[in-house]
């Protein structure tokens, strides 16, 4: 009798553990900036290069990584570029779960065959994006980024200063991370693994 008792404590215990382990939610860590339920960044519509229109919805089921950028950029861009492409070969198999997209601020230089250049020499996956100049700056607004040409000796000798952080989507499209351009290439891969693991 007692025995009995004493396994039904045991199995009434498990089940408490259980039941409290499937109705816990699992909270990330983040290592950059959350920015969940932010009111901005909801939505693109740009072309990749491939000539294919893109939105969000085209990457449901995948973390997506957002940067702003041009393909004459001499540090900045490259440099989050390296970042992102060795946190994709950390992430191993998991890689496969995430997109990378580079959107043009300079359209008018980066041709869809320069920014499949470019980007692909970072990582074959990798998509540049871009539209005409309006529809970049509309979505630059959208997504809060400041670009502003700076015209050097001559019209085709130019630079361009613009925001330098990612931004990170979950899997089903939300919003939920910045990262600042200063971060290292170990947060890129903590904080998409984690993306990956909650969401």
């Amino acid at each position: 009798m007692k025995l009995l008792s004493s396994f039904a404590l045991v199995v009434g215990l498990a089940a408490g553990v259980l039941l409290i382990s499937c109705n816990s939610k699992v909270e990330p860590t983040f290592l950059s900036t959350d920015i969940t339920n932010a009111n901005f960044g909801r939505d693109f519509r740009l072309t990749d290069h491939n000539g294919k229109i893109r939105s969000l919805d085209d990457f449901k089921g995948k973390a997506v990584v957002l940067f702003f950028g041009y393909t004459n950029c001499p540090d900045i861009c490259p440099t989050t570029m390296g970042k992102l492409a060795i946190a994709m070969d950390k992430l191993g198999k998991d890689a496969k779960r995430v997109q990378v997209l580079f959107v043009s601020i300079d359209p008018e230089y980066d041709t869809p065959v320069l920014l499949k250049q470019y980007v692909t020499a970072f990582n074959p996956t990798f998509l540049g994006l871009s539209g005409e100049m309006q529809a970049t700056r509309n979505i630059a607004k959208e997504f809060k980024i400041i670009i502003q040409k700076q015209v050097g000796r001559t019209q085709d000798n130019y630079t361009i200063d613009h925001s330098t952080g990612t931004y990170i989507f979950d899997v089903v499209g939300r919003l939920r991370l910045y990262v600042n351009s200063s971060m290292s290439a170990d947060v890129f891969f903590h904080d998409i693994l984690e993306i990956l693991r909650t969401s």
